[in-house]
């Protein structure tokens, strides 16, 4: 198990990535800043990097595609396809990530639940690569702190949306 920041990593299969997460924020709040683009483009991706093209179909079969971009201007676009919503308590997935030469052609399972305590919700993001080899190569990818620097950024982003009385 790793900690990275607030963002604890686990492998508890050869094939899934578990990532946990506690915002200061109601579920309904984190659910929206997952699938409303006006809010994803507020916190998406790592420190310096923007999503610059950010498409949500938020519908049992609809498609998501995202282009972010990096800080030396390369982009990388990432896409997938809803499979099950349940607001705002769960969200089902398919990723893939069309630049990385490693996972090239592979497509990932993502389910995201979130638990809501006391205001506070714990979101555990659970993905399925095809393969072990696709799974270690997202790990070796530095994907974990790219994900820990978005989800510091959310949490900013979510304390931002929050009327002054539930901070």
């Amino acid at each position: 198990m790793k900690n990275t920041g607030t963002l604890t990593v686990t492998t508890p299969t050869d094939r899934d990535i578990v990532m946990t997460r506690i915002f200061d924020a109601p579920r309904q709040l984190v659910f929206a800043a997952l699938t409303e683009p006006e809010l994803l483009r507020r916190w998406y991706g790592p420190r310096g990097y923007q999503l610059v093209e950010c498409e949500v179909d938020l519908r049992v079969g609809g498609a998501w595609r995202f282009v972010v971009r990096a800080p030396d201007a390369s982009e990388m676009v990432l896409r997938g396809r809803y499979l099950e919503i349940d607001r705002p308590a769960r969200l089902v997935n398919t990723a893939a990530n069309e630049d990385c030469e490693a996972v090239a052609g592979s497509e990932s399972l993502l389910t995201t639940v979130l638990d809501e305590r006391a205001g506070r919700t714990t979101l555990t993001s659970t993905e399925r690569f095809p393969s072990r080899r696709i799974r270690d190569a997202a790990l070796n990818s530095g994907m974990e702190h790219g994900v820990a620097q978005g989800y510091d950024r959310l949490a900013e982003t979510l304390v931002a949306r929050q009327p002054r009385s539930m901070v």
